[in-house]
This record gives structure tokens, sequence and C-alpha cells, in this order.
């Protein structure tokens, strides 16, 4: 199944925009016209001697640091200004502390397993924020399909059309690499590199395989809760990159108004719906009432299924709506509400 896109407007807010993206495996979700039909991921043997080795391009900036230790780390970047749990047995060791040098470090067992850069003055060599996509697809030629062997297992990625666009994955010595675009500007807007296993634990595109499936351990309600709170700071630190990437002014945390979104995020995942408006506390405008906010102008983007926050905002990027609620140069301030993979932003033009 393909993401499915809601634009709805209310009179008395901006409009709300809400987007969804299937992970592996998925529910068929009710749009206002159309039953989306069901993803379906069949299993079946796949060749393993299919396999293309991108040999005219090479890393030599951040991307090398998969596989080092956290002790080369640390000496090399200092410690870092926040540590965060994942929901794929790592940690985010996070530098935040320049926005135009932001990146993330996934650290599992003492070693550096993936790697999320959207600052533009971090050496990310081969590639350059900003870039253009055709000119990397010209070097790259991006395709379709990943193939990949791991333990006794084959594994082949499929991606969509619009994946192919606005997110597509290639691999470099033995690194696996996934570029996120803005397809509007066609400009390169973030990277993240994986080893094999993290990149299968993730499972961001549609998965054909034989052997077995690469799952994260579970998590604890407590081990949720650290997730959710480290996803809801990286989500506002990544959407006012983006906004001082286009002159605009950053917006700042509001903790009611991220009450409010985090209540709406579990609610739609504990009454399985997915929807601005909910069965038992309504839209946007009455949640914020009820809690006694007040506010000039709000919108709303939710999302859900998607890796990580850090990919759900690359999401609202690339849809129109949502894009045009992080760029609102209206809005003074941001409350975000996670609940396990249920993404929620609301947007505020306070009185304050």
């Amino acid at each position: 199944m393909r993401g499915v896109l809601f634009l709805l407007t209310l009179s008395f807010v901006a409009i709300i925009f809400i987007q969804y993206q299937p992970n592996i495996t998925d529910e068929n979700v009710l749009t206002d016209t159309e039953i989306v039909e069901e993803l379906v991921v069949v299993k079946k043997e796949i060749d393993t001697n299919e396999s293309e080795v991108k040999d005219t391009i090479e890393l030599n900036g951040i991307g090398l640091w998969i596989g080092k230790s956290v002790y080369e780390l640390k000496e090399h970047f200092g410690e870092p200004n926040r540590i965060d749990l994942s929901a794929y047995d790592y940690d985010w060791y996070i530098y935040n502390e320049d926005l135009h040098k932001y990146v993330q470090f996934g650290i599992q067992n003492e070693e550096i397993v993936t790697i999320f850069v959207v600052g533009d003055q971090i050496n990310n060599q081969p590639f350059i924020i900003g870039e253009q996509y055709e000119a990397l697809n010209v070097t790259l030629n991006f395709e379709e399909q990943l193939q990949l062997s791991y333990e006794s297992g084959s594994y082949r990625f499929q991606l969509s059309e619009e994946e192919l666009q606005v997110r597509p994955i290639i691999e470099l010595e033995n690194i696996y690499v996934q570029l996120y675009f803005d397809s509007f500007e066609g400009t390169l807007s973030s990277v993240r590199y994986l080893n094999a296993e993290t990149l299968l634990k993730q499972r961001p595109y549609e998965l054909v395989y034989r052997g077995s499936l690469i799952d994260a351990k579970s998590l604890s309600p407590k081990e949720w809760e650290l997730v959710e709170k480290g996803a809801n700071e990286q989500i506002l630190d990544f959407t006012n990159i983006i906004r001082e990437r286009f002159n605009l002014t950053t917006v700042q945390w509001d903790e009611e108004t991220a009450k409010v979104a985090y209540n709406h995020s579990k609610d739609m995942s504990v009454n399985e719906y997915f929807s601005h408006t909910s069965p038992t506390t309504g839209g946007l405008s009455e949640r914020l009432t009820e809690s006694q906010i007040l506010y000039r102008l709000a919108g709303e983007n939710i999302a859900a299924k998607y890796v990580d926050g850090l990919a759900a905002v690359e999401g609202w990027l690339n849809s129109e709506g949502h894009r045009n609620t992080l760029l609102n140069e209206r809005f003074t301030h941001l409350g975000v509400g996670v609940y396990e993979k249920y993404y929620t932003q609301n947007f505020i033009q306070s009185w304050r």
C-alpha cells in the first residue's frame, strides 16, 4: 500500500494535515472516498546472485564512522548533548548544540550502527545537504531494488516509484545509505547511514525475504516512554532546522500543547483509528480548548508507522499540506506528542 494523504480544512483553525505510511504490514485504512487496498508482502525465494556494487563513489565523510566505537566517537566529538533511547536496540547520541552541525549516532554494544545527518556543516562527503537529486542520480543511478545477505538469510527491499524519488537507498562499502530528498526543491534534506542488521530491523520498504526476519527486542512501557520523549525532542529540532533553511523563525516548545498532541497520538493507537478527529475528544479545536490553550492559529500534522520521528518529519516535508504547516511563518510554538509509532505535531500561534 502506498502512503495515504488526507487533507481537511476547518474554519476555526489552520488546515489540518494528516499522513500515513505503511511499514512491512498494515491494516486497511478507510479514507474519505475509498478503501485503500492492504499491502501484502509475499515470502518467496530470491536469487542471491543479484547484486551490484556502486564503485564510482566512495564514502570519505561521517559515514565512515559506522562500525567505530563509542570511545572513538567521544574522543573526536566530545560528550553528546543528550542520549535518547531508540526502538531498535541502540541509543541515539545527539549532538545538537549547533543546528547546522546536527548529527545523531546510534550506539549498540558500544559500536556505531547508524548515523542520521541533517546539519549542512557536517562533513558528509560524498553527499552535500542541499545537493540536487538529479546530480546524485546521475552518479549513483538509484534503483527500485536493494538486495543483501545477512547471516543465513537473503533479503530484497522493493521501493515504490515515490520512494525512489524521496528516499532512495544505496550500498557503499557495506554501509547502507538512505538519502532523504525534499521533493519540492529537488534537494538532499538528510542522510541516514545504517549497517545491515539495523536496516533489517527497521524495514523501511516493502521486503521480500528468505530466512528469518530480524527484529528489535520488545520494549517495556517505561522504555517506550524514553523512546517517545527522545522522539519529541528530535522532531522539534528537525522542524526548526527545516524552518531555518527557509529563513523562518524557529518555533518554541510548548509543554501544554505537547500534552494535547501526546494524548491524541495515544488515543489513535489505543482506539485503533487514524484521523485528526477523535471519537471521544473531537477535533483539534476541542482538544486545545479543553486544555485551556489560547491561540490565534493552530495546525496539526499526524503520522503513523514511520520507523521513527525523523522519518515522519521527512514525510511531512514531502506533502504539500504538511509542508505548509511546517513552514507557516505565523506559528510560534510547537507541541509534539509521540506514542509508540504514532506522531502528532500541534502548532500554534500563541496569544502570548
